[in-house]
């Protein structure tokens, strides 16, 4: 699989150096192209080339923040024409841009993210704002939440996150999600499905520290439409993977004692580095009940201790009997997840409970 930071290739540089040329014609091309593709270029990773791209284009645009921006913008609304409208991830560095150089420069830099975000999500770069603009940003996330475009209103919830993977940390979002709450009403039942699987992760965001006020939410948004039900289930999925009793009642998961597992077993009980785990068991259902069967593997980590990761297997109405199930899972390497050889271990998981368990060795 191709490295993902080779979507910085001369193709894309060129594409963008275009655009830049016919909105700003005083650019000089050469030297652009010749100062992103410098020696160093290869080493660099992805973040690090979004970065590197920045500082180039700080170097070779006007010095002035608001000029600056205004040429970004309109190279924004030219590439969107070319692009129809699609997101693109090679873009991230103009919201970068603007999180690197417009911090001093509030009003400008927040109407460069709302244009540039349509583009290129700037749910990472507005992270540095909210943390120095804590109030500012908080009337700013309410009312892009109210933004006639899906994309900002996406920025609303996905850049207010408390949890946003690979963000920068903004530690009062996750001591007290209050602030984040009137954006999420807002939200919940957006027409975008995009702006609601937001809407979905902030929740599941927000119960790793404050299981009860997505339960509270969940009590209070439950039944206003299909769509908001899907969100309140999505924003739970952690608290069930943990076993939270209250989540478990709430979707009706608490039946676990007419229910028992047998003749758990795996296809082989080593397996090499790269392979597929096939495993299969029969759970036996005494008493008709709605069940959420999951599977855990205590994945070894690289300092020897093992960190277990939970899947779904199935949530569905079982009826009395006996029931087979199988699964297979992959042992190859991921962006995120690395796998490490030695002990790991296999459990089956019935409402939360844990049923049976097995080891088996991965090796190299």
């Amino acid at each position: 699989m191709e490295p993902l930071k080779n979507i910085y290739n001369k193709a894309f540089i060129d594409e963008f150096t275009s655009v830049l040329k016919k909105v700003y014609p005083s650019l000089d091309t050469n030297r652009f192209t010749k100062l992103i593709f410098d020696k160093n270029w290869p080493e660099k990773e992805l973040k690090q080339r979004m970065r590197h791209i920045s500082e180039v284009l700080k170097q070779v645009l006007p010095e002035d923040f608001k000029t600056s921006t205004e040429i970004i913008v309109q190279c924004v609304a030219d590439l969107r024409k070319i692009h129809l409208g699609e997101m693109s991830l090679g873009y991230m560095f103009l919201p970068d841009f603007i999180e690197v150089y417009g911090i001093d420069n509030f009003e400008n830099s927040i109407n460069a993210f709302e244009k540039i975000t349509l583009l290129a999500s700037a749910e990472f770069a507005v992270r540095p704002f909210l943390i120095k603009y804590p109030e500012r940003m908080q009337k700013q996330m309410l009312k892009w939440s109210k933004h006639p475009e899906a994309m900002v209103r996406r920025l609303a919830s996905e850049g207010f996150r408390p949890r946003l993977p690979w963000a920068m940390a903004v530690p009062y979002l996750k001591k007290d999600p209050a602030v984040l709450l009137p954006v999420l009403e807002n939200l919940k039942q957006d027409e975008s499905e995009t702006v609601r699987r937001s809407v979905a992760n902030n929740l599941n965001d927000i119960a790793k520290e404050h299981p009860d006020v997505v339960m509270q939410l969940a009590s209070k948004w439950q039944g206003i439409s299909p769509e908001v039900d899907w969100v309140i289930r999505h924003g739970s999925r952690t608290l069930l993977k943990k076993g939270n009793t209250k989540a478990l009642k709430y979707f009706g998961l608490t039946e676990t004692k007419g229910v028992s597992i047998g003749l758990l077993k795996t296809d082989k009980k080593k397996i090499k580095m790269g392979d597929d785990l096939y495993f299969s068991f029969t759970m036996t259902v005494k008493k008709a009940a709605k069940l959420r069967i999951e599977y855990g593997i205590d994945f070894m980590k690289a300092n020897g201790k093992t960190n277990r990761k939970i899947f779904k297997l199935s949530e569905s109405h079982f009826e009395k009997g006996e029931h087979l199930l199988e699964r297979k899972q992959s042992f190859r390497d991921f962006t995120t997840r690395k796998h490490y050889p030695g002990k790991h271990a296999l459990a089956i998981i019935v409402n939360g409970q844990e049923k049976e368990t097995m080891g088996f060795v991965l090796g190299k």
